[in-house]
């Protein structure tokens, strides 16, 4: 880690603001970047290493979607020019695509935290926070909102996912190419959101997979706040039957069972539902022009993939934010 770490502290971010980020474990200073990884344990469990996995940017607390998505796109920039000075490039992922599996020592005291601890070093995906004004959220009901999001994670889900890449190859089940061993592998593990009611009651959103299209993570707000905001969205769902959705997502993207009914409904009201708020839905365009054509993200890197089967073909196209 001390090298990558060395490089990513570097990096200029003096015109940043620090609101809202921590101090992560094993770093010398707080910042946007934090070195991901797996943590080796102490003997009481403290943090004593890192393997690294791959480095998230964290921004700042902004003031709105088009201020945040901005200053995604300048520090991956910064990020990535930073890189290149030292011979590496950043490629933007969501599962790797070579290797599937991570064994460590148990480094948290609970089991399942230690299993997605483990599982997690495979996997990569945008974590899409917002909060909501004080009277907004005195009359939120969190029930309500995990059954909604239950229900309707999965369409959402579906028109994002994009790792079909598996070991080297194209990820195939059951005979067919599946679209996000992501998703697949974290069906029954990962949490669709996490709710932090001591940070403004700050809501996380997580199941949706990386993109290299600016536009997309723009439209990653939108998607959640239209979950959050809209009260005509009724649909209800469990956990249980939300694993199992996803599960087909992953297999089938928006051609599972439901995925573009539930999809175009959240879609279809989200302007009027958000337009009160004044929120500008214009970035929703790229995910209706995916619903009607059924056509998601993991079908441009299969396509890419084909001709030649490399792996480094894939990854140089996934190096830009566009």
């Amino acid at each position: 880690m001390d090298g990558l770490q060395a490089i990513i502290e570097s990096i200029d971010v003096h015109d940043f603001s620090q609101r809202g980020l921590d101090l992560i474990p094993l770093h010398r200073k707080r910042m946007p970047y934090v070195v991901e990884g797996y943590q080796l344990p102490g003997p009481d469990l403290k943090p004593t290493a890192l393997l690294t996995k791959g480095v998230e940017i964290r921004t700042p607390v902004c003031n709105s979607i088009e201020e945040c998505v901005n200053a995604f796109v300048t520090l991956y920039g910064r990020m990535q020019q930073s890189l290149s000075e030292h011979g590496y490039r950043s490629a933007i992922l969501s599962f790797h695509p070579i290797e599937d599996h991570f064994e460590g020592p148990q480094n948290k005291r609970r089991y399942d935290h230690w299993q997605w601890a483990m599982e997690a070093m495979t996997t990569y995906g945008p974590d899409i926070n917002v909060s909501v004004p004080p009277e907004v959220a005195a009359q939120l009901d969190l029930h309500e909102l995990h059954g909604k999001v239950n229900y309707y994670a999965p369409a959402l889900t579906a028109l994002t996912v994009a790792s079909p890449l598996y070991r080297g190859d194209l990820w195939r089940i059951r005979g067919t190419v599946g679209k996000s061993v992501r998703t697949y592998h974290g069906s029954t593990i990962a949490p669709a959101i996490s709710i932090h009611p001591k940070e403004n009651l700050r809501l996380e959103f997580k199941p949706l997979e990386m993109t290299p299209y600016r536009v997309d993570y723009h439209g990653y707000f939108l998607l959640w706040l239209a979950l959050i905001l809209d009260e005509r969205l009724l649909g209800r769902a469990t956990e249980q039957t939300r694993i199992y959705d996803v599960g087909q997502v992953a297999r089938f993207g928006l051609h599972a069972e439901g995925a573009r009914e539930r999809a175009h409904e959240v879609l279809s009201k989200a302007p009027s539902a958000l337009g009160y708020w004044g929120f500008d839905c214009q970035a929703l365009d790229h995910f209706h022009t995916r619903l009607e054509t059924g056509r998601v993200p993991a079908d441009e890197i299969i396509d890419l993939f084909e001709p030649e089967q490399s792996i480094p073909n894939v990854l140089r196209d996934l190096l830009e934010l566009r």
